[in-house]
């Protein structure tokens, strides 16, 4: 490898300008910065790195794009890690961000990521470095079968041969780099979803990248609209008894449909759905009740539910019209196989919300939730009720005393599931980010937690436990980097999972030396296994022992040792009044809180 003959005067470049990049003598570093620096041109802000020698031009041209001050750049060792850290960042900003990753099992590690990027629907650009074609199928060493490796889950797939260096390849490279871009971030935002670019690589794999100056940022192509897949966007007819359903990521509009429909508002705590005047908080008992679930005769579904028994249910009943709103996404949520999917829905042309009909329709949910979740508070805290103020003010000894125990009492009381997932609700404001992880706590806050406009996130498109930890170092990363820009204070993201999710993703805890530390509160209820099984039918019947050893998976690792060594701070709290103490002051940078639950 000898040195790039370039200038030693910085290149200055414009946007819309990646075939006037300078030219080096490494095809690979060529193909590499016009690759990267297109999307760059293109709109994309973010680059994940996982290093590996084959990727080595790949990664090298996301360093200088990032010390340029083109890109930011994040770099993890675990490709799994990686990829879910991609993950999040797009979550956040709703730009598509780039991973990049060196061949072999390095490539397969993405898969989950790129799994939940597909059901979920967020756009992602995977970029897998691998061999040419004449060491493909020899056996060679850290080489399988890349080219359409993630299948049915990427929207695009392109394998890109490796450039040879010849005379006249240069200018043929770039606008091949340059349709591969348009391609990716095209197939990646118009109908959200990952894409793949697996590019071939020769050996001299590298060389030193030149100095980049005026790489200019472009604009990202417009969202998908209501209608990307061509699917109608329909008028609401009065009449019919309605509820609206709002499932993981289902967003505001499923708030303004109830709002302008006066129906009721089912809304998961995932679905950034959860506020309003027509929350229904307790929907799951409801849906039970013949006075109410029994009487709907239309249910209007939003997002991806599945965080309940009931919602399914009642889409697959045969006296219920049930309407899909998917604008995007091959596969809609659809349990009956009878739904109308549509690309959007509108409010009832006609719809008087101040008739006795609508009041009392939605009026009787509200109503009934209310009552429902104020009994199932008290149940699940002891402390719920707050001492006699009247007491306090009181001149006689006994009441004070009275007082003074009632307020004890209340800051001693242990901590439950339900009382912890309302904690992180109630800490949790406009400007912070809350991230709920696959474990029993996030049924509990969906079924105790009131309404409140906050920004919630959530792996819900497979629902796994896996990568919630790197998905919420995206976020935090890309929410802290938009309060930067806009010249407001960020705030702290929180993550509510349990003890198995955290140790399954415990590479996590891993960050770069010299990256930005996220404000990143990790809340672990550490109940020493996998709990959520406990609710399963099998646990009645299953032999004690052999549930144990393969369901609930026990386990009893130090958790203020692990923060320790990745450098993580660490806290316990095992009353409510150290939770409150602990939530209310999350110290900076990350940090690992476990509360102790019993089994």
């Amino acid at each position: 490898m000898g040195d790039p003959r370039v200038s030693e005067e910085p290149a200055d470049l414009e946007a819309g300008t990646a075939g006037r990049l300078p030219r080096v003598d490494s095809p690979a570093t060529d193909y590499a910065l016009a690759l990267l620096a297109g999307f760059v041109e293109a709109g994309v802000v973010d680059l994940v790195v996982s290093p590996g020698s084959r990727s080595q031009a790949l990664a090298l041209a996301a360093a200088e794009l990032e010390r340029s001050g083109a890109a930011r750049l994040h770099v993890r060792i675990d490709e799994r890690v990686g990829g879910f850290l991609a993950l999040g960042l797009t979550r956040e900003t709703g730009a598509p961000t780039v991973i990049v990753t060196t061949s072999g099992t390095a490539t397969a590690n993405l898969h989950p990521a790129v799994l939940e990027a597909h059901e979920a629907g967020v756009p992602m650009i995977v970029v897998t470095a691998d061999r040419p074609a004449e060491l493909r199928g020899i056996r060679s060493n850290q080489t399988t079968r890349q080219d359409g490796l993630y299948g049915t889950a990427v929207r695009s797939t392109r394998d890109i041969p490796a450039p040879v260096g010849a005379a006249d390849e240069q200018d043929a490279a770039r606008s091949i780099a340059h349709a591969a871009v348009e391609e990716a971030v095209g197939a990646a935002t118009a109908d959200p979803g990952p894409v793949h670019l697996n590019v071939a690589f020769r050996e001299p794999l590298s060389v030193a990248v030149p100095r980049l100056a005026g790489l200019e940022r472009g604009e990202l192509p417009a969202t998908a609209g209501p209608d990307a897949l061509g699917r109608p966007v329909i008028e609401l007819e009065d009449g019919p008894l309605t509820v609206v359903i709002a499932g993981a990521d289902a967003g505001a509009a499923a708030a303004d449909l109830a709002r302008a429909g006066g129906y009721p508002l089912l809304a998961e705590v995932s679905s950034g759905s959860r506020f309003g005047p027509e929350l229904v908080v307790a929907y799951r008992d409801l849906l039970r009740e013949d006075d109410f679930g029994g009487r709907i005769e239309r249910a209007i579904v939003f997002g991806h539910p599945t965080l309940s028994r009931e919602v399914p249910s009642l889409l697959q009943r045969a006296d219920v019209e049930v309407i899909v709103v998917a604008p995007t996404g091959a596969e809609a949520y659809n349990p009956g196989h009878r739904a109308r999917v549509v690309g959007g829905a509108g409010a009832p042309a006609t719809v008087d919300l101040r008739s006795p009909e609508v009041r009392a329709w939605v009026g009787s949910w509200v109503f009934a939730s209310r009552r429902l979740t104020e009994e199932a508070e008290r149940s699940a805290d002891p402390a719920a009720t707050a001492p006699d103020v009247q007491k306090a003010r009181s001149y006689a000894p006994s009441d004070a005393l009275a007082f003074a125990r009632a307020e004890l009492a209340a800051v001693r009381a242990p901590i439950t599931r339900p009382l912890l997932a309302e904690a992180m609700w109630r800490y949790t404001w406009p400007h912070d980010r809350l991230v709920l992880g696959a474990s029993r706590l996030i049924r509990d806050a969906d079924r105790l937690v009131p309404g409140k406009k906050v920004v919630v996130h959530s792996n819900r498109g497979l629902a796994g436990i896996d990568g919630t930890i790197a998905t919420a170092t995206g976020i935090a990363l890309a929410s802290a980097a938009a309060a930067r820009a806009e010249g407001g204070a960020s705030g702290v993201t929180r993550v509510l999972l349990g003890d198995l999710a955290l140790l399954h993703d415990v590479g996590a805890l891993l960050g770069a030396p010299g990256e930005e530390r996220p404000h990143l509160q990790v809340v672990v209820g550490n109940d020493g296994g996998g709990t959520i099984f406990d609710g399963l039918e099998v646990a009645a019947t299953a032999p004690a022992d052999a549930f144990d050893r393969v369901l609930y998976t026990p386990q009893s690792v130090d958790l203020a040792a692990l923060a320790r060594a990745y450098g993580w701070e660490h806290s316990v709290a095992r009353t409510k009044g150290e939770l409150d103490q602990a939530l209310s002051a999350p110290p900076p940078g990350p940090s690992i809180l476990e509360v102790p639950l019993p089994r």
